[in-house]
C-alpha cells in the first residue's frame, strides 16, 4: 500500500468509537465484498486492531498491512464455509450489478448464512433503505417493508429471511442501513463520481429529482464504524438500526458544499424526468435507478435516534466527510494518470 493510501485510511478510520468492545482483538472478522462499503468496514476493523479476513471473488489490491485476503465465490456454499470458518463476526457487504439485484443477491446472502452457520459467527448485513418504498416522514426501523420495485422488493425479503433465520436460532444476526453513500471508493454511488469528478473539474453534475429537498447521505467511514459496532455489541442482535449520518442538508445543499470545499463555484443541472424514463426503456441500470426515483422527489430523511440511545453517535462532519473524500478522489485521478502513461509507454 502506498504512502498516500496509508494516511488516507488512518483520516477514513479517525471518528469517534461509538461502542465499548465486547470482543477480543484476537477475534477474526471475515469481511465478505470488496466493493466501496467493503473496504471501509476492513479499514476500520483493521484501524480498530482486529484480526481481518478480506473475501472476494477476485482481487483486492491497496488494503491495510495485515489484512488476510481470499478469494472465494460465495454463491457457492461449500467455498463460503471455507472463506468464514474460523470467524466470530461476519459482514455481508458484498453486492451485484445494480440491475441484477434480484437475480444475484439471494444465492449471496445463503452462501453468508451457510458459512455464518457452520462457523457459528454472526452476521452483520450492510443494508440499504430500499425495503421501506414511498414513505411521508422521517425513516425509522419500524417502518413496513412496502417496496414497489424489484430491487426493492428483493432487499425486503433478504431482511425479512435473515431476522427469520435469527428468530429461529440458526444464525445469529444484526442489519445497519444506511442512506445514499459518498466517500473513498464510492464510485456508482448517486453522491459518487457524478458529483466529485465534475466539481474537481469545474464542471456541472446532474442531478435526479428535486435538488431543494431534504435528503440524508451518510459517509462511507460512519457506516462501516457503525456496522463494526453491530458486530461486537451483544444487544444489537436479531434487530435492524439505522446507522448514524451527519446532518441532513438538501442535495443542493450538499453539492454546494463539495464544490466549496474544492474552491469551484457550484454547478448543477436537473435531469428531466420524461429523459429518464425514455433513457431507462433502453437501459436495465437505468431502469432500475428510476424505480427508486421517490427518494429524490420527496424528502428523504434518515432517523438514527435508536442507534444513538444504544450505542452513541459521534458522526463525521460533512466538511471533514468531504475533504477525505475529495483527497481520495484526487489520489485516484493521479492513480490513473500514472497508469494510463505507463500504458503509452509500453
Amino acid at each position: 500500500m502506498t504512502a498516500g493510501r496509508r494516511a488516507l485510511d488512518a483520516t477514513i478510520t479517525a471518528g469517534g468509537d461509538w461502542s465499548n468492545n465486547e470482543m477480543a482483538e484476537q477475534d477474526l472478522h471475515v469481511v465478505v465484498g470488496a466493493g466501496p462499503v467493503g473496504r471501509a468496514v476492513i479499514c476500520e476493523l483493521a484501524a480498530r486492531g482486529f484480526r481481518v479476513r478480506a473475501v472476494a471473488r477476485h482481487g483486492v489490491a491497496e488494503l491495510p498491512d495485515g489484512v488476510e485476503t481470499m478469494l472465494a465465490d460465495i454463491t457457492d456454499e461449500a467455498a463460503a464455509g471455507r472463506a468464514i470458518k474460523g470467524a466470530a463476526v461476519v459482514y455481508h457487504a458484498a453486492s451485484a450489478p445494480y440491475h441484477r439485484w434480484p437475480e444475484l443477491l439471494p444465492p449471496l446472502m445463503r452462501g453468508v448464512v451457510a458459512g455464518a452457520a457452520a462457523a457459528g459467527a454472526r452476521i452483520v448485513y450492510a443494508d440499504n433503505l430500499y425495503a421501506y418504498g414511498p414513505i411521508e416522514g422521517p425513516l425509522t426501523e419500524d417502518l413496513p417493508s412496502r417496496a414497489t420495485g424489484p430491487n426493492g422488493r428483493v432487499r425486503a425479503v433478504l431482511a425479512s429471511q435473515l431476522m427469520d433465520a435469527h428468530a429461529r436460532g440458526g444464525v445469529r444476526a444484526a442489519i445497519g442501513r444506511a442512506s445514499d453513500f459518498y466517500g473513498p471508493w464510492g464510485r456508482q454511488s448517486t453522491a459518487g463520481e457524478r458529483l466529485f469528478v465534475p466539481a474537481l473539474r469545474g464542471r456541472a453534475t446532474q442531478v435526479l429529482g428535486d435538488p431543494d429537498l431534504p435528503h440524508t447521505y451518510t459517509y462511507l467511514g460512519d457506516f462501516a464504524r457503525g456496522l463494526v459496532t453491530l458486530g461486537i455489541r451483544d444487544e444489537a442482535l436479531g434487530q435492524v438500526w439505522h446507522l448514524p449520518s451527519a446532518e441532513t442538508l438538501t442535495t443542493r445543499g450538499f453539492i454546494e458544499l463539495v464544490y466549496e470545499t474544492v474552491g469551484n463555484p457550484a454547478r448543477l443541472s436537473v435531469m428531466p424526468p420524461a429523459l429518464l424514463g425514455l433513457l431507462a426503456v433502453f437501459s436495465p441500470m437505468l431502469r432500475a435507478v428510476r424505480e427508486q426515483q421517490y427518494q429524490r422527489d420527496g424528502a428523504w430523511v434518515v432517523d438514527h435516534a435508536k442507534f444513538e440511545r444504544a450505542f452513541g453517535a459521534e458522526v463525521t462532519p460533512h466538511a471533514d466527510a468531504i475533504a477525505t473524500t475529495l483527497a481520495w478522489w484526487r489520489l485516484d485521478g493521479q492513480a490513473a494518470a500514472a497508469e494510463s502513461s505507463r500504458a503509452v509507454a509500453r
